[in-house]
């Protein structure tokens, strides 16, 4: 008995309007069970979750769902001013209820409640198993921070029970305690999921991986461990076949040179033959003619080989992924062991965040600082790096440092790539500029770009480009929530970037699997006040 499909998109084809196309003829179904949507930034998948969810109108096709949609799209904002029962959708059945319980019967009142004689019970039950409980229904969503307005927006959904349920990049600007309780959400959904995601954690508890890659989508069984598992098999078998046909290319070309000097030699005998008049005119006429219709057809033979030959090596070629790595040397952002990087002392910053005792950063440490939304950490990068003054105590870099924020406005959107690199290298000249560039996959023209232009991907690696290559080179570099919105290919490139790093780095992330990845020789917590020393293994089990 086949599996019913829930979600079919049938010759999906979407175009921006100004013509540059994302789907052409586009075909994917979903049935039962929870799918992670993976792809390069820019491949659409947040476009496709757009179109299934009607926020987005294709050129063609059609998308054709059996049931109620649920969408948590990437970007999550919430009126200020909305109470929490309204955010939820409940705010009319509880005011029914609560008129009815006052002994207010009016008819209005039964219709408004219908069967959902529970609701506020199921609405504070769905809000603590999202970490919510402490949240009263009657608060506004100006009282609650970012992260727990994603939640609350997320509670929202299972209240309606949809039949089909849409996250776009759901753990964005959550913290490690707010992204269990989503993974522990996901972990209990039952119907028909699609989740599109950078979260390694998130994407191993999928049940398939749907790969979305230049307008086509293949399947994997399994979570993201084992898609890449078998993507690796995959992209050897790739890589084997493009060796097989550079093989048979040259040999391909070697025949055809010989097929020349062949023809070449036919030529010149036959040539020879008809001007020494060996046989008879009209006999030498026919032989020279044969010879030469003969060495042709050879010639034309292996010109056709040697064109299917350069066909299947296209082919070959065109199934290896692009699995371009930043490699870069970077001796100059070397610091010596023991030395002193960093010194602060009992800071006290902006926004009521404050960080008691002694901060000491010595030789190229990893730190990283982990800890609840609100609880400082950016506050105190930008304080650290002089973007904002310590309302209190002082810090201080004794080496050049350089801070890469989560908005990335380091670069400026009217200069090209390699015109902001040269801003942070005055020194350098042109050709520097770019070799240094081409490292990091900027080449040739693309080096060129208007810095606006850039996707969400290029435009990290131009700016971790620009800070990186900056000179003084800088033996400080703190990175704060740095994988927020990357494709995995561009964490892979930032990862391979940051090996080459040989400064002291400090990077703020909720991300543990890239943290642990970085090779972190120390974890510091920053909670109610105080920077202590903490596990991996612990922040798992933190509540």
């Amino acid at each position: 008995m086949s599996t019913p499909l829930s979600l079919t998109c049938t010759s999906l084809s979407f175009a921006w309007p100004d013509g540059t196309p994302v789907f052409e003829d586009l075909q994917i179904a979903f049935g039962p069970g929870r799918t992670g949507l993976v792809g390069v930034n820019g491949s659409g998948k947040s476009t496709l979750l757009k179109l299934i969810a009607g926020e987005l109108t294709p050129t063609d096709g059609t998308v054709r769902v059996a049931g109620e949609i649920g969408y948590l799209p990437q970007n999550v904002t919430l009126d200020t001013a909305l109470r929490v029962d309204e955010a939820l959708g409940i705010a009319a059945t509880r005011a029914a209820l609560h008129a009815i319980e006052a002994g207010d019967v009016a008819e209005k009142h039964f219709a408004a409640v219908g069967d959902d004689w529970d609701v506020e019970e199921r609405a504070l039950a769905t809000l603590g198993q999202l970490g919510l409980g402490h949240i009263d229904l009657d608060r506004t969503i100006g009282e609650i921070s970012g992260g727990e307005s994603v939640l609350l927006r997320l509670a929202a959904l299972l209240l309606r029970r949809p039949d089909v349920l849409l996250l776009d990049e759901p753990t964005n600007n959550l913290d490690l305690y707010a992204r269990r309780r989503l993974y522990d959400a996901v972990s209990a959904w039952s119907g028909v999921m699609i989740v599109v995601s950078h979260d390694r954690e998130l994407l191993d508890l999928v049940d398939q991986i749907a790969d979305l890659r230049s307008g086509e989508v293949t399947w994997y069984g399994g979570n993201y461990s084992v898609y890449e598992e078998a993507l690796g098999t995959e992209q050897e078998a790739a890589e084997r076949m493009v060796r097989v046909a550079e093989a048979d290319l040259k040999k391909q070309k070697r025949e055809l040179v010989d097929a020349h000097t062949k023809l070449a030699k036919r030529t010149r005998y036959a040539n020879k033959m008809y001007e020494n008049k060996r046989e008879p005119r009209a006999v030498m006429k026919l032989k020279k003619r044969t010879a030469q219709v003969s060495a042709g057809k050879h010639r034309i033979m292996h010109e056709e080989k040697l064109a299917e030959a350069k066909e299947r090596l296209d082919e070959a070629v065109e199934a290896v992924r692009d699995d371009d790595e930043i490699r870069v040397d970077l001796p100059y952002t070397a610091v010596p062991p023991g030395r002193t990087v960093l010194t602060a002392l009992d800071l006290r910053l902006r926004y009521g965040a404050r960080v008691d005792g002694d901060l000491d950063v010595r030789g190229p440490e990893r730190i990283a600082l982990v800890g609840r939304n609100g609880a400082g950490k950016t506050t105190l990068l930008r304080t650290i790096a002089g973007e904002l003054d310590p309302v209190g105590g002082e810090v201080r870099a004794h080496v050049p440092l350089r801070f890469l924020p989560q908005r990335l406005d380091v670069l400026d959107d009217g200069l090209t790539v390699a015109e902001n690199v040269a801003r942070y290298a005055p020194g350098a000249t042109n050709n520097r500029v770019r070799a240094r560039l081409a490292r990091f996959l900027f080449r040739g023209a693309r080096a060129d770009q208007p810095a606006a232009t850039l996707s969400g991907g290029e435009r990290f690696r131009a700016a971790l480009a620009a800070l990186m290559l900056a000179e003084p080179a800088p033996q400080l570099l703190m990175l704060d929530e740095p994988t927020n919105n990357l494709d995995m290919a561009s964490v892979r490139q930032l990862t391979t970037a940051l090996e080459s790093y040989e400064g002291a780095l400090i990077v703020a992330s909720h991300d543990l699997p890239f943290l642990e990845s970085l090779g972190i020789t120390r974890w510091l917590l920053l909670k109610e006040g105080g920077l202590r020393t903490t596990t991996p293994e612990e922040l798992g089990t933190t509540g």
